[in-house]
C-alpha cells in the first residue's frame, strides 16, 4: 500500500507508462486480437491476501490487460464514433481523481457546481443555442435522453406519473435511423417500447415531417396521447440530420416535448458553416451532445440543455433531510437535474480542454478532420469496385464493395462483410458497418484527436488491398 507521502516517488512508473503509451500507441493493433475469455483466464480467481508492489501491478497491466484493449485513441481507429481524449483532458482527469469530490450538491464542492454552470454557458454560447437554455453534464447521451423522456412523461401527465405510475397511452416518435438509446429509454422510463413509433424517412434518411404528423393524427384518433418526439443531428448509421424546424412546428402544434440528440455531430456546431443543422432550435425543449466524442474530452462527458430547467427539476427533485442546506434555492444542486445522486467533477476536464485548445484550436482540428475526410472520399472512389453509399458528410464516409456486374444483394452483403473482416483482421485499422436500406456498408470516421494524413493514406492502402483480395 502506497502512502500519500510516497506518491511522487512512485508516480514516475505510471507517468512513464502513460507517456510511452501515448507516443507509441501505433505499435499496437488497433482492435484487440485476444479470444473470448483469454484475459479472464489470466486473472487469478481470488484477490491477493497481502499487498503487491506497484511494479508487479504495472507488469501485469502490460502483459495481461493491454493485449485485451482496443485502442480508441489510436490514429487508425475509425470505428463507431470516437471517444476521444487529449493531453489536456488527461491532465484534468489526474486532478479530478486526486481531488476525489462527490459533486452531488453545491455544498459538497461549490467550485464544481459553479464551474459546471459556467462551462455549460461557454458551450451553449459557442454552439449558438438560445441564451435561455440551461445546461448540466450527464454521463452519456443515453442518460440525457432518458432524462428528457422522463421529463416529457411528467409534463404530459401533469407530473402525476412519478406518484401514480405511467399511463399506457403515451406515444413517443423518432425515425427508424434514431439511436437505440431512444428505444431503451422509452422502455426504462415506463412508457413502453410498444409505444415508440418509428416514423418513415426521406431519400436522405431524415425523418419525414409529413409522415410524423400523419402518425400523430392517427394516434390521437385512436385515443393515444402524443408525448414526445426525438430528432437527430447526425444519426449513427449515416450521419443524417433531421429537419429540426419542421419537426419543432409539429411538436408545438400537438403539445409534444421535442428532444434533439446531437451526440456526435453537435460538436460541429462550433463551426459557423454547420449551424444550419439547428435551424429552428428555439422550438426545441432539450438538446444533448457529447464532448467526449469529437471534442477531445475524456469519456464520460455529455452536455444536456433544457429550455425550462424548472420542469426538469420538478421531474427529478427528491429532498431527504440529510440533503437540506441553507444554500438551496440560491445555487444549482445538480443532483436534481438527472437520475443519479452521486456526480463526478466532469466540468474540470471541459475547462482544461476549452482553455488549452481555445475555441479556435478546436475549430482548426475539426476542419482538419473534415478536410481529411474529403481527401479520403476522393481517393476511395478510385479503388476498383468501391462505391460511396452516400455523399460524404463532416468527417464521415460510407462505402461498399460493388464489383461491376454483380446485382445480387445478399451476395454483395456477404462480400462486404468479408471485406470488413479482412480489414479489421489485419489489425492496422478498425472500421465498423451499417446497413442502408438493407445494403451492408462500411463506415469510415476520421475523428481521432491526433490523426494525420499519413494515417488516412494507410487506411486507403489497407482498404484497397483487402478489396483486391476479395474482387470477383
Amino acid at each position: 500500500m502506497i502512502a500519500p507521502g510516497d506518491f511522487k516517488k512512485n508516480s514516475d512508473v505510471v507517468i512513464d507508462w502513460i507517456d510511452h503509451y501515448l507516443n507509441h500507441i501505433t505499435e499496437f493493433p488497433v482492435k484487440s486480437q485476444v479470444m473470448p475469455g483469454e484475459v479472464y483466464r489470466k486473472i487469478p480467481e481470488r484477490p491477493p491476501r497481502d499487498p503487491e508492489s506497484l511494479e508487479r501491478i504495472m507488469k501485469d497491466l502490460h502483459e495481461v490487460i493491454l493485449p485485451g484493449i482496443t485502442h480508441w485513441q489510436h490514429p487508425n481507429f475509425h470505428a463507431y464514433f470516437p471517444a476521444n481524449n487529449s493531453v489536456e483532458s488527461i491532465f484534468a482527469e489526474f486532478v479530478t481523481s486526486a481531488i476525489g469530490a462527490q459533486c452531488m450538491i453545491w455544498d459538497t464542492s461549490p467550485a464544481a457546481a459553479e464551474l459546471e454552470e459556467r462551462m455549460m454557458e461557454w458551450l451553449r454560447d459557442a454552439i449558438h443555442l438560445p441564451p435561455g437554455f440551461d445546461g448540466v453534464i450527464q454521463d452519456s447521451a443515453s442518460s440525457a435522453t432518458l432524462v428528457a423522456l422522463i421529463t416529457a412523461r411528467e409534463v404530459a401527465t401533469g407530473f402525476r406519473s412519478n406518484e401514480e405510475g405511467v399511463p399506457g397511452n403515451l406515444r413517443v416518435y423518432c425515425s427508424g435511423e434514431t439511436h437505440s438509446s431512444i428505444e431503451k429509454g422509452v422502455g426504462v422510463c415506463g412508457i413502453g417500447k410498444k409505444n415508440l413509433v418509428k416514423v418513415g424517412v426521406d431519400e436522405q434518411l431524415r425523418m419525414d415531417p409529413r409522415l410524423l404528423e400523419e402518425q400523430v393524427m392517427a394516434d390521437i384518433h385512436k385515443g393515444f396521447q402524443p408525448c414526445a418526439a426525438v430528432g437527430t443531428i447526425g444519426t449513427t448509421g449515416t450521419l443524417a440530420v433531421d429537419p429540426i424546424d419542421a419537426i419543432g412546428e409539429i411538436c408545438k402544434k400537438y403539445h409534444m416535448w421535442f428532444h434533439v440528440d446531437a451526440a456526435y455531430a453537435g460538436t460541429a456546431l462550433l463551426l459557423p458553416e454547420y449551424r444550419w443543422m439547428i435551424e429552428g432550435i428555439e422550438k426545441v425543449d432539450s438538446f444533448v451532445f457529447n464532448p467526449h466524442k469529437w471534442m477531445f474530452t475524456n469519456f464520460d462527458c455529455s452536455v444536456y440543455y433544457v429550455k425550462n430547467a424548472d420542469l426538469l427539476i420538478s421531474a427529478f427533485e427528491v429532498l431527504p433531510e440529510y440533503l437540506k442546506t441553507k444554500s438551496r434555492g440560491s445555487v444549482n444542486d445538480y443532483r436534481d437535474w438527472g437520475v443519479p445522486l452521486g456526480r463526478r467533477f466532469r466540468a474540470l476536464k471541459l475547462w482544461f480542454v476549452l482553455r488549452g485548445f481555445g475555441i479556435s484550436g478546436i475549430e482548426e482540428r475539426l476542419r482538419t478532420h473534415i478536410g481529411l475526410n474529403r481527401y479520403f472520399s476522393d481517393e476511395i472512389r478510385k479503388i476498383p469496385g468501391i462505391i460511396l453509399a452516400m455523399e460524404p458528410f463532416l468527417n464521415f464516409t460510407i462505402f461498399r464493395l460493388h464489383p461491376s456486374g454483380v446485382k445480387d444483394q445478399e451476395l454483395l452483403n456477404r462480400l462486404n462483410e468479408k471485406l470488413l473482416e479482412e480489414i479489421n483482421g489485419r489489425g492496422k485499422l478498425f472500421l465498423t458497418h451499417t446497413k442502408i436500406r438493407g445494403a451492408y456498408s462500411l463506415r469510415m470516421v476520421i475523428g481521432q484527436t491526433y490523426v494525420e494524413q499519413r494515417h488516412i493514406d494507410l487506411a486507403i492502402n489497407e482498404i484497397s488491398s483487402a478489396a483486391e483480395n476479395l474482387a470477383i
